[in-house]
């Protein structure tokens, strides 16, 4: 973004905390938007903004009301599969000058400051301590998030809407489990297939430590050197709450624990692509130092690093078996990434192997369709998923996201693995490294 414009969408400039030029902003973006209307489909923040210019202001964009306009905020759920598809963006060159999801996190974020964070957003801002807790009171949580009457007290005092299913907790986190094995894990690997600072996220760390698992030992048979850095949630969750402060504490604790990897040649590699997405793109956009933009620089995916080794020649394809049909869920945050789809790539390697991809949005953007105003609205947005699971009937369902994957089994029954699973069990590697 270039001249006067920039500010618009810099929090770290005055202009961008103005209510009456978020006012005037907000206007302008949707005056392009309901002249284009291409984005009518990817989420209800649309639907709803046509619908209130049209019904209720006879296409006059300038009449629509405060609520109308925070109603929009608060339908956009950040997959930014309009920013991908929108032909005015910055990265386009386009006077327009049009970041609708930035746009909508400023909203979020104003909104913040001026009335403060709501008990929800506090809640699922912070998925380290309800990780954390939940993972040292296993099996007790895991009865609780099962149980109607708390969930019934659950969606009262916290606002998680009762029927959502939720990701188990595990007793032993990922980071205890790879931790005891970093010095066998130094010894065992050269470091020939290259290195790597692990950001295994929240959700693998408390929840699905075996994606993390799985990573490890993949990355191990290449002979990828691994290394855990101390880390907390990317902080997606308190910008999607419009916590601005919390959002940058976490970044500057990340950026601190990563930077020094980044200067020593390790691939910072995300195993969420949620997570990957906010080391790229959010948090240089957060704050533009150094240290961010190097981080940021030196960060890929999992599928994005082991697709690399791969054109280097130093991707092991003599897999010992085939996972037959595999139904594969794009997720919208490695769209955003605009690296293609590395998963798929990977899993079409091994022999024998069919990867049907579906290209649709889960609905879930981690918090938003936990809430208990969302639920409905993030399962129909995930419906024509769920369709094409139960049409297809494949071997095996995968998702890089587990949120979607867990989206995907509470509409089909069927278990959504992530795709280095399928890698590791394909070259039959134990678990255990």
């Amino acid at each position: 973004m270039a001249g006067a414009n920039q500010a618009i969408y810099d929090p770290r400039s005055d202009r961008f905390w103005n209510r009456a030029d978020l006012r005037e902003e907000m206007l302008r973006v949707f005056d392009v938007c309901q002249g284009c209307r291409l984005c009518f489909k990817f989420c209800p923040a649309f639907p709803s903004l046509f619908d209130s210019i049209d019904t209720a202001h006879d296409g006059e964009t300038r009449q629509l009301t405060g609520p109308e306009m925070r109603r929009v905020a608060d339908l956009c759920f950040q997959c930014k599969l309009c920013y991908v598809n929108c032909p005015y963006t910055p990265d386009q060159h386009h006077p327009f000058n049009v970041d609708f999801p930035r746009l909508m996190l400023r909203e979020r974020m104003v909104r913040g400051r001026e009335e403060g964070i709501t008990p929800q957003d506090r809640f699922l801002g912070n998925p380290d301590l309800s990780g954390s807790l939940g993972s040292l009171t296993v099996p007790f949580s895991n009865w609780a998030i099962r149980s109607r009457p708390m969930r019934i007290a659950m969606e009262k005092i916290v606002g998680v809407h009762r029927d959502r299913e939720l990701p188990r907790f595990n007793g032993t986190t990922f980071d205890r489990w790879v931790r005891k094995r970093e010095k066998k894990l130094k010894k065992k690997t050269g470091g020939t297939g290259g290195k790597v600072a692990l950001f295994y996220t929240c959700s693998v760390n408390y929840n699905e430590p075996d994606i993390g698992k799985n990573a490890v030992a993949v990355l191990a048979h290449h002979d990828v050197r691994i290394a855990i850095p101390e880390q907390r949630c990317c902080g997606m969750p308190y910008l999607d709450g419009g916590d601005h402060a919390n959002a940058i504490e976490n970044l500057k604790f990340n950026v601190r624990s990563m930077r020094g990897f980044a200067d020593d040649g390790y691939a910072i590699v995300a195993l969420q692509p949620t997570c990957g997405y906010v080391l790229k793109k959010e948090y240089p956009w957060l704050d533009a130092g150094e240290d961010t933009r190097a981080v940021a620089a030196a960060t890929v995916d999992i599928g994005e690093f082991l697709m690399t080794l791969h054109a280097r020649g130093k991707l092991d394809t003599s897999f010992r078996t085939s996972p037959g049909r595999v139904l594969y869920h794009f997720p919208c945050h490695l769209k955003a990434q605009q690296i293609g789809q590395k998963s798929r790539d990977l899993l079409q390697l091994i022999p024998g192997c069919e990867v049907e991809v579906v290209d649709r949005c889960s609905g879930m953007d981690g918090t938003w369709g936990m809430k208990r105003e969302y639920f409905d609205a993030s399962r129909k947005v995930a419906s024509p998923i769920i369709l094409r699971a139960e049409e297809s009937r494949p071997d095996r369902i995968c998702s890089d996201c587990a949120l979607a994957g867990l989206q995907i089994h509470q509409g089909t029954g069927m278990r959504s693995a992530h795709p280095v699973e399928i890698l590791r069990e394909s070259y039959g590697l134990s678990l255990e490294v």
